[in-house]
Parts: structure tokens; C-alpha cells; sequence
């Protein structure tokens, strides 16, 4: 404290006594020299050794690179050496390589607002090199020897080497001690290291990647094709548990893979969304899929994902952050809108419609025959003469079978139609008081509805036969209805499987119906700040949508006037908050929809058929068909799977038949 006392006495004494205090330390505004300059580049660019990697394995795709070898030594710290077989660089190029705001990528702002490339700004490789020991060895098509040349010295030499470029990157913040302190250990710089090299080989299966940690082969994937690079970097679970996807409209598509939810996970580590081809984490673009998964997927579970979305150039601006892993959009209303709907209806599919069974366990011994259908592969440890005998004797079975396909009843009392929909018309009523969900009150007119068992003349022709999950043997303990179809034999889980199809119904009956609007006795008053307020006003007309009537009272504050009637016992403060703040990130609002759907899905869950209830054969087989024609039939609303597939093949491993 003495030091401190002293040391100000001192500084005041050596300003002059007429000095104001708030001038005493002012200094002359002086340009900072290039290296500082280029050194506070770094710290935005550079932040770790995984952003060297990424953005030296950036310009070697940009280059046309097919295959990339890396080196890192101690995570990365110590040396971090890309090769790549571009296009090079001409030796008299070398120099302005490590000049900042030297770029090959843009010529003109124009060229910047439409850059298709995945580096553009010119402040890599000189940020790189103010922070490091950097050498570029390059060679182009046209030179008969390789040109090297030392970033810290400037000296250029000859080299051997192939055509492409080799970067070797030594000692990483040699010269910045303190930074390098904030460094972690050196297998989580690894780590980070290879998940930003997953991310390039997610977005460039056509490209050969191998990486070396210490001298020891870490990774190595060859060229191929999407799915099999997915497969080895996600792993088989996800291999075998996902939907495909390709959504196109115009100049937008969404495509990749979306992981089916029952093969969700603890941690939001498998979700890959790309842009245009570059790796981004967007708030907009996650809320969109988290969106699309809110009905199938427990609230503490994330799916797994690798995304793509392409876009004409100038609808993005990546010019956003250095690192240019945050983008925004022109019209991010709609995109938000697209990308939500395409992975909606990727999940949107009837059940036994995909040759993936929900519990994944299964899912390579299905193999598609067309929508609806299954076709089985030859069984282990049986020849294919049996393989065709036993499907045979199923359908011999299935064909001596007389069982007409019934309605499941469902204890819903109408006045709860009366309360949430306000119409009676949903179900055909029974002298009990409730009502009978029938599959036929799925289909529109204009869909073509399958033919009911009961309608076939005679014994049921192949189409019956064909039914994806079977018909209906019996169950177990009242929980459990087991089934036979052409693979084998299909265990369903009564009460998820009815609790989905409940859901699915009264989420159609909803949206058929205007929002109800409640107007309250008397209104609730709450503050608001600036941003709120300017989302009220400018969004007058999407909250009259959605049920909300907000009035302004003052410059701070707000009246609530009436909200959506199903949501009037909420906390009506919390709610319309949560709504401006959907608004004004997304541009519009999933708070309405998904607290609906929470009381949607407590309302069918609480009246969906019960464990120990028995069922008539009728009743089980038109729960099948229910579950058939149902949207998201494969998982209950909580993402648990509603049935499972054992066949043949699996039935005789189990009891060793043929071995």
C-alpha cells in the first residue's frame, strides 16, 4: 500500500499543477506498429491450436486439395504440419501470403458479399506467423522444384516437394508467454484439434484425411461417399439410426441425415450444421431442429445431426466474426421457417413407413421394398430355401387368419373436446360417453386410405399381407401386443403407442380451429424495456395471430389484454415475455405451440389405453393399423419406441437354430 502511495505522489508530481486530473495521462493518438497490429489479429483469429488447423485446412480445400495429411505434436503446441495436394503457390506469391488483407479469395466488396470460399479475410496465415515459428513449403504444376520460405526471417530457398503446399506451424505463442499459459492440457488441445478435423471431413467426404498425434496414426478416412464418412466418425449407432433428408425449393436445400430420437444422447456433441458448405454454430438455425425434435424428444435429451444447408452466397453474411463460424442471414424468418419444416417432416412418418425400426437395434436386417414394406435378407445360419419357407408359412398363416380389424375405443369424455376445441365433431360417440379414434379419421378425402382387413373379400389378398407391422397374436401382462408380420415377430408397447396416436389426433384438431382468444376481466400490466417495446409495435400483427392483444400503456410498459384460451392459466407475464423474446430472435414464436403441446401430450397420455387392459384381437389389430397411419408412429411423445422387430434371423440366434 506504501509502494502504491508513493508511486502516485510521484506521478503527480510530474504532472503540471494547472493539469485537470482527467487530462494528467492523455496521450498522443499514434498508429500501433505492424506487428502489434498483427498480434491483436491473432488473438481473435488464433485463439488455440485447433484454430490454426482450422483455418489452414480452410485454404487447403479452398485450393483444391483431395487429400490432407496432419501432423501435431503435443495437441498441436509444439508443431501442427498440414499437406495438401492443391494447386500451390507461385514462389513469387510467397511473400504477400504473409502480408495481412492479402488475399486471393475477394477482389471487390461485391466479391465479398457473394464469397463462396471458405477463407476470404487475409488475416490467417500473417496472424499465425506473428504468434509462431512459420514455414510454407509450395509447388505449383508449373515449377519443376518446390520453393520454401521462412516467415519470421523472410529468406526463400528451394525445396523439395510435391505439388501442393506443405504449412508447418512450430512453438505456438513462443513469443506471447501469457497466452500460452491459458492453454489446457495437451490432450484437450488434441481433442479440440480433431473436432474441428471431423468437421472438414463431415463437410468433404470426397477427401482423404489422416491424422499423426506424437508419431502415432490418430485418424484416417479415405475417400467416399456421405453416408459411409458419417458412419465412421458418428459411429454405427447413428449409422443405423437416422433419417435421410433432402428438402429442396428453388435455390434453398436442406440435406444430410437427422438422428432418429431414440438414438438421442446426454450432450448436444453430434450436431453438425453446415452452410454453404462451412461449419457454423447459429442460434437460429439449432432453434429450428430443436423445434422440429419438441414432440419426440425428451426435454433433456439432444439429437444428433449432420445438416447441410445450401444457399444463394449473398442471402449469408459470414463476414460476422473472425473465426467465421457465426453467420446471418438476410431473411432469417425464413429460413428459420424451412429448415424447421424439412426436418419436421423428416421425422413426420408413419410407423414401419422406413426400413429403420426406432430402437436401431435391428435396422440393417430390414431392407425396403417400397413404402410401407419390408423385405428380409438371407438369415444367418439358415439357407435361403428356408428363408423363403418360413416367410411362406407366415403368409400362409396370415392368409388362414379371419380377424377383422377393429376401432380401439379411448376413454375421452366429449366434454373435453367441448373445453380444448370447442366442437364435438372429432369422434363418433359411444353409449359409455366416449368417443372412438378410428384410423380412418387420419385421411383426408383426397389421401388415399389403405383398405381395412374387414373390407377384403375372402381371405386377404398380398396387399394385406404386406402390412408393416403385421397383425396381431396376442399380448403379455396386459402391456405388451404381439404381432407377426412378413419379417418376423413386432413387440409393441400398448400405451406409448396409443398415447402417440391420441396426440397426433388432437394436435390435427387444434390446428383445424382458429386459436381461441380470452379476453381478461382485467388486464395485466408489466414493464418492458426498448427492444420489447419495438417488438410490439412491429409485431402487432403476428401476436393478434397468436392470440395476443398487447396494448401500450407508456414509453416502459405494456397491458395484457387476452391470450390464447388454452394457455390462460399460465403465467401470463413469463409467457408473453418468452413470446416478444421468440419474436424478436426467431421471428416468430414456438412458446404457444410447444406449451400446447405439453397439455396435448399430459391430456393423451392421461387417456391412453392402461397396463392390464385387456384387448380383444379386433381392438389390437386396430391399434397396428392406427399406428400405421399415424405421423411420428415409432416414438411416443417422450421419444421412447412404441415397437420393436425381431426376426427370423434374430429368433434363430437366439435359439441357435442352424448352427
Amino acid at each position: 500500500m506504501t509502494d502504491l502511495i508513493d508511486s502516485s505522489d510521484a506521478v503527480s508530481a510530474s504532472a503540471p499543477p494547472s493539469a485537470p486530473a482527467a487530462t494528467r495521462f492523455q496521450r498522443a493518438i499514434q498508429p500501433l506498429p505492424d506487428q502489434l497490429i498483427s498480434q491483436i489479429a491473432a488473438g481473435e483469429v488464433v485463439e488455440r491450436p485447433a484454430s490454426v488447423v482450422k483455418e489452414l485446412l480452410e485454404n487447403a480445400l479452398d485450393a483444391g486439395a483431395t487429400s490432407l495429411r496432419i501432423t501435431l505434436d503435443e495437441g498441436g503446441v509444439k508443431r501442427i504440419v498440414i499437406v495438401d495436394d492443391g494447386c500451390g503457390i507461385p514462389p513469387g506469391e510467397l511473400p504477400l501470403a504473409l502480408l495481412r488483407h492479402a488475399t486471393s479469395k475477394i477482389r471487390s466488396l461485391a466479391e465479398l458479399e457473394a464469397v463462396a470460399s471458405l477463407g476470404f479475410r487475409g488475416e490467417a496465415i500473417a496472424s499465425i506467423a506473428s504468434v509462431s515459428e512459420l514455414f510454407i513449403t509450395s509447388r505449383t504444376a508449373s515449377c519443376a522444384h518446390a520453393t520454401r520460405i521462412d516467415a519470421q526471417t523472410g529468406a526463400i530457398s528451394p525445396a523439395a516437394g510435391t505439388i501442393g503446399t506443405t504449412m508447418e506451424v512450430r512453438e505456438l505463442y513462443f513469443n506471447t508467454p501469457a497466452r500460452r499459459k491459458f492453454l489446457k492440457s495437451e490432450q484437450t488441445e488434441l481433442g479440440h484439434c480433431l473436432e474441428v478435423i471431423r468437421r472438414v471431413a463431415l463437410a468433404r467426404p470426397d477427401v482423404a484425411i489422416s491424422v499423426i498425434h506424437n508419431g502415432k496414426a490418430v485418424e484416417h478416412w479415405n475417400a467416399s461417399d456421405p453416408a459411409t464418412r458419417v458412419a465412421k466418425i458418428l459411429g454405427e449407432v447413428f449409422a443405423t439410426a437416422h433419417l435421410p433428408l433432402d428438402e429442396r425449393a428453388g435455390p434453398l436445400a436442406v440435406y444430410g441425415c437427422a438422428g432418429l430420437p431414440t438414438a438421442s444422447r446426454g450432450r448436444a456433441d453430434q450436431q453438425y450444421f453446415f452452410v454453404n458448405g462451412r461449419f457454423v454454430r447459429d442460434k437460429l438455425l439449432t432453434h429450428a431442429v430443436r423445434a422440429a425434435y419438441e414432440d419426440v424428444l425428451h426435454g433433456n435429451r439432444y439429437p444428433a445431426y449432420v445438416l447441410f444447408l445450401d444457399l444463394p452466397p449473398e442471402s449469408v453474411d459470414v463476414n460476422v466474426h473472425p473465426s467465421k463460424i457465426e453467420v446471418r442471414f438476410r431473411d432469417s424468418r425464413s429460413i428459420h421457417q424451412y429448415v424447421f419444416h424439412a426436418v419436421q417432416r423428416a421425422l413426420a412418418r408413419n410407423a414401419g413407413a422406413s426400413p429403420e425400426t426406432t430402437a436401431g437395434g435391428h435396422a440393417a436386417q430390414l431392407q425396403p421394398t417400397g413404402v410401407a414394406s419390408f423385405s428380409a435378407r438371407p438369415f444367418a445360419g439358415s439357407s435361403e430355401a428356408q428363408a423363403a419357407s418360413r416367410a411362406e408359412n407366415g403368409t400362409n398363416w396370415l392368409r388362414q387368419s379371419r380377424m377383422t380389424q377393429g376401432n380401439l375405443p379411448v376413454a375421452q369424455p366429449l366434454a373435453l373436446y367441448d373445453a380444448l376445441f370447442g366442437r364435438r365433431d372429432i369422434g363418433a360417440g359411444t353409449a359409455d360417453g366416449t368417443t372412438s379414434l378410428a384410423s380412418s379419421e387420419r385421411y383426408s378425402p383426397a389421401e388415399p386410405r389403405p383398405p381395412a382387413y374387414a373390407e377384403m373379400p375372402g381371405a386377404p389378398n398380398m396387399a394385406s399381407d404386406e402390412q408393416p407391422l403385421g397383425f396381431a397374436l396376442g399380448q403379455i401382462h396386459g402391456i405388451y401386443v404381439l404381432a407377426q408380420n412378413a419379417q418376423g415377430l413386432i413387440i409393441v408397447d400398448m400405451h406409448a403407442a396409443h398415447e402417440r396416436i391420441l396426440y397426433e389426433q388432437f394436435k390435427n384438431s387444434l390446428a383445424d380451429r382458429a386459436i381461441a382468444v380470452q379476453p381478461l376481466l382485467i388486464p395485466v400490466t408489466m414493464t418492458v424495456d426498448a427492444v420489447e417495446m419495438g417488438v410490439v409495435e412491429e409485431e402487432r400483427e403476428v401476436l393478434d395471430a397468436l392470440g395476443f392483444d398487447l396494448a401500450i400503456l407508456s414509453p416502459g410498459s405494456i397491458a395484457i389484454r387476452a391470450v390464447p384460451a388454452l394457455l390462460k392459466d399460465a403465467d401470463l407475464q413469463s409467457l408473453a415475455r418468452a413470446v416478444i423474446a421468440d419474436l424478436q430472435a426467431y421471428g416468430g414464436s414456438r412458446v404457444l405451440t410447444e406449451r400446447q403441446h405439453e397439455l396435448l401430450g399430459t391430456l393423451a397420455c392421461h387417456h391412453a389405453v392402461r397396463a392390464n387392459r385387456r384387448l380383444t384381437l379386433d381392438e389390437m389389430n386396430g391399434l397396428l393399423r392406427q399406428m400405421e397411419a399415424t405421423e411420428r408412429g415409432d416414438q411416443c411423445n417422450h421419444g421412447r419406441p412404441t415397437w420393436f422387430q425381431l426376426t427370423l434371423g434374430d429368433l434363430d440366434r437366439l435359439f441357435m437354430r442352424g448352427q
